[in-house]
């Protein structure tokens, strides 16, 4: 059962791979059986798009299922038997086949082919193939909990893949060749991150390593590589963050553009990541933006574990904001059990209890700290005080600052009392303290339709309304011939096509309709 569960895992490799060749070669054709759908989706894909960037993509997003079945003998099997050794593919092609050498009976079956007839190599997608491979074998590697080997996998197959681009872009007329390359670079450097955090947790990237990375980020520019240019600024962000260096990576997030063609998955993890450091840098209204596009913009059903990150961060900011998040939020689908400390911390700071906050908060101190929260869930402590302010502002008009030390849980009336004059000053509540007689007077309550709080929730709302229009207006598919028309136009076609004039035209009708008659 095993022998036969490998056989079948490497013919649809081999049937993935020949897909690729077929793609990159524009040999595909509309001329195939009407069973084999994949084929017709190939040949469709393959006239539409001529950017290898664009087929390599779409191969891999359709390549996902075989992936996840491959083994480490598979890869070495399929890279001995369709990458030519005589090319520039063969660095590669030995680190392949070292990996994993294949089992003898497969050896010995290749030997006899081999004799009956030659081995046809990849041409057009040798070096993607190679590339897609290493990949392959890192991501194996890394889930086998073999860290160290990963990354000097890792290492190896960026530098290959980016002397594969740099020989194809020497090549006036190999240019477009190296397009192909660019969405498995963006991998190579995705996969070496997560395994260097794998090998030693908080791990964060030194100086010269991070002067590789900012190199690697200017060619790309240049080279107008989306993909690589993307993966590589959130991976320096995400690195950045990991060492706590707040000012560098805010320094980073406005010296350098995101670029629009982005996927959308490196799209919400910078979006993650913006919105984690304008909220620890106190910019809490365009966190809660980004975080919220971010949250709108991640897949549904897979990344539930990024979702949860970011919905974690998104609560605390409105936390922060002095709103109280909706309480279904914390009941949603897979993220029930995860969100219990953020729903206790919330309720602690609805009801303004003091005492109840400090004890959840350190009842999940470790809870909070690996998650990456700690640091903005501390400074809800004076958002507690104000909370429970204002519940006592409203309850009562007059009430005395041992009272407000007692309920709030501070620990004495000259305690309080500083709260209060701050809460005053900063407009949290409208009282006046008598310090001599020891109690603070509220005021009356004030129409708050005559405040600008109204104004600024119904401007957060318009904002929030035009950026989903602008989301649906970039994502909307016109017509696949709609340009020909304008082209037309352009050229006067149109004109040709209606050379007569409406009097013309109504007189040749009138002349039809005497001859019928």
């Amino acid at each position: 059962m095993t022998e036969k569960k490998e056989a079948t895992t490497q013919e649809k490799l081999i049937e993935a791979v020949n897909r690729l060749e077929r793609a990159l070669s524009n040999q595909a054709s509309y001329k195939t059986d009407e069973k084999d759908t994949d084929a017709v989706i190939e040949a469709a894909s393959t006239l539409i798009h001529s950017n290898p960037a664009k087929i390599v993509k779409r191969w891999l997003a359709t390549s996902s299922g075989i992936a996840a079945d491959v083994g480490l003998s598979d890869i070495s099997y399929v890279a001995k038997t369709m990458l030519n050794p005589m090319t520039l593919s063969a660095t590669g092609r030995d680190l392949l086949v070292q990996l994993s050498p294949p089992p003898e009976e497969m050896q010995t079956e290749g030997d006899d082919s081999k004799e009956e007839k030659e081995p046809t190599y990849l041409s057009a997608s040798a070096r993607e193939v190679e590339c897609y491979f290493l990949s392959l074998a890192i991501r194996i590697l890394w889930r086998a909990n073999e860290a160290s080997k990963a990354l000097e996998l890792s290492v190896k197959a960026i530098q290959i893949t980016t002397l594969y681009i740099e020989e194809a872009s020497k090549n006036a007329y190999g240019v477009g060749s190296a397009n192909g390359l660019y969405p498995i670079l963006a991998r190579l450097y995705r996969y070496q991150s997560l395994v260097a955090e794998n090998c030693s947790p908080g791990f964060h990237l030194e100086h010269g390593q991070r002067a590789e990375l900012v190199n690697a980020h200017r060619m790309a520019v240049i080279r107008r590589d989306v993909d690589t240019q993307a993966t590589l600024l959130n991976i320096m962000l995400r690195d950045l963050l990991n060492a706590n260096q707040v000012e560098q990576a805010q320094k980073l997030l406005a010296n350098s553009s995101f670029p629009e063609l982005a996927s959308n998955n490196q799209l919400c993890r910078h979006l993650y990541f913006s919105g984690r450091i304008q909220a620890l840098r106190l910019e809490y209204t365009s966190a809660f933006s980004n975080l919220s596009q971010c949250l709108r913009k991640a897949p549904t059903n897979t990344g539930i574990g990024f979702r949860i990150a970011a919905q974690r961060l998104l609560i605390v900011v409105q936390l922060l904001m002095g709103e109280i998040p909706e309480r279904t939020i914390f009941f949603s689908e897979g993220m029930k059990g995860e969100l219990v400390p953020y729903m206790k911390i919330t309720q602690a700071v609805r009801r303004g209890d003091l005492a109840v906050f400090h004890e959840t908060v350190k009842k999940f101190t470790d809870r909070l700290k690996s998650d990456g929260t700690y640091t903005l869930i501390s400074r809800l402590a004076h958002s507690v005080v104000k909370a429970g302010l204002r519940r006592l502002n409203t309850s009562y008009s007059r009430i005395s600052l041992e009272d407000i030390a007692h309920r709030l849980g501070l620990p004495n009336a000259t305690s309080a009392e500083f709260v209060v004059s701050k809460a005053v000053r900063d407009g949290v509540i409208d009282a006046t303290i008598y310090h001599e007689e020891g109690y603070v007077q509220s005021h009356d309550l004030v129409d708050v339709y005559a405040t600008t709080e109204p104004m600024e929730a119904f401007h957060r709302r318009i904002a929030y309304c035009l950026t989903t229009h602008n989301d649906a207006v970039r994502s909307m598919r016109y017509p696949p011939d709609e340009y020909k028309k304008q082209l037309e136009a352009s050229r006067g076609m149109r004109g040709k096509k209606d050379d007569k004039s409406d009097e013309e035209k109504v007189q040749e009708i009138e002349e039809e309709l005497d001859d019928d008659y």
